[in-house]
């Protein structure tokens, strides 16, 4: 008698934010219940989406919107509807932990029960994106969580650009990588677009190792006051969901507030994972210099 097929329908929400918590939560969970309409499982939520993208500026007030994880009012109303749609929502907060902050998320399972944190490991920092002012490097490691229709590894924007933080997680067993972002234009340079090498770099996660993948990214201007003046940012959407082969399924605009779906039969892409072989034919131990920043002196 034939297995039943292990079958995942994923979505990646995408629409501009507000500066107003109670605005965008409840736009996530319009997105959230249209995503379930169109057979969403595992229901991926752009990053820090409670408000602006505040990391243009240094600014000390900003620090204040950081919320302990236990107890968070946006993680306990995403808790409430996962139980109520029967769909895995991971969550992206900005955490404070005594005198720490980190840019998290919190994986809630279809239950509504949650499945643990992951901090954001790589912390980027340069014009419009100043989040080492903010958050501290995650201390978490790379997470994988069992949920009820996958194992999902889940990092956060600036991790999606290094290789090994993919890696790591399909190495522990995840079959679907998710990726929140906040991405858009370079104050400093309105010539620079990371649009494409964005998209390019994720769907080499994918193919390198053989998973489908989910990047959701917010669209709309945002325009903040800095300590030199204006700073805006003008983020491009595109979110995405590739195939494990890296090839786009769904993708949308950089205008336009989306939904997107993709289906994935999990057994079926676990058979082509191990039959391409590149897990089989890893070589662990000729990659000692992963282990320093120079190539040369092992970081201990």
């Amino acid at each position: 008698m034939a297995a039943a097929r292990r079958e995942v329908t994923v979505s990646a929400l995408q629409f501009a934010c507000t500066d107003d918590v109670s605005t965008n939560v409840a736009t996530a969970e319009r997105l959230v219940r249209s995503a379930h309409a169109k057979g969403a499982n595992i229901i991926l939520i752009q990053e820090l989406f409670e408000g602006y993208y505040f990391c243009q500026a240094q600014r000390e007030d900003f620090i204040q919107r950081a919320k302990p994880y236990k107890g968070h009012p946006t993680i306990l109303r995403m808790q409430q509807l996962a139980k109520e749609l029967n769909v895995v929502i991971p969550v992206s907060f900005f955490e404070e932990a005594n005198n720490a902050h980190y840019n998290s998320i919190a994986i809630i399972d279809a239950d509504g029960s949650d499945l643990g944190l992951y901090r954001k490991s790589h912390i980027p920092d340069g014009p419009g994106y100043q989040e080492k002012f903010y958050f501290n490097p995650g201390d978490t490691g790379f997470k994988v969580f069992q949920t009820k229709f996958a194992k999902i590894g889940v990092a956060i924007c600036w991790d999606q650009w290094f290789p090994e933080a993919a890696r790591a997680l399909v190495l522990q067993g995840a079959e679907i990588l998710f990726y929140p972002t906040a991405i858009g234009s370079e104050p400093q340079d309105d010539g620079l677009d990371s649009r494409d090498h964005w998209k390019r770099v994720m769907q080499g996660h994918a193919g390198a190792n053989l998973v489908p993948l989910v990047a959701s990214n917010r669209i709309g201007t945002e325009i903040i006051e800095t300590e030199h003046g204006k700073s805006k940012i003008t983020f491009y959407g595109n979110s995405f969901i590739a195939g494990p082969t890296g090839e786009i399924v769904a993708a949308a605009n950089d205008k336009d507030e989306d939904v997107l779906v993709a289906e994935f039969d999990l057994d079926k892409i676990k058979s082509k994972r191990h039959a391409w072989g590149v897990f089989r034919d890893r070589r662990p131990e000729l990659y000692k210099v992963l282990l320093t920043l120079d190539g040369t002196n092992p970081i201990l």
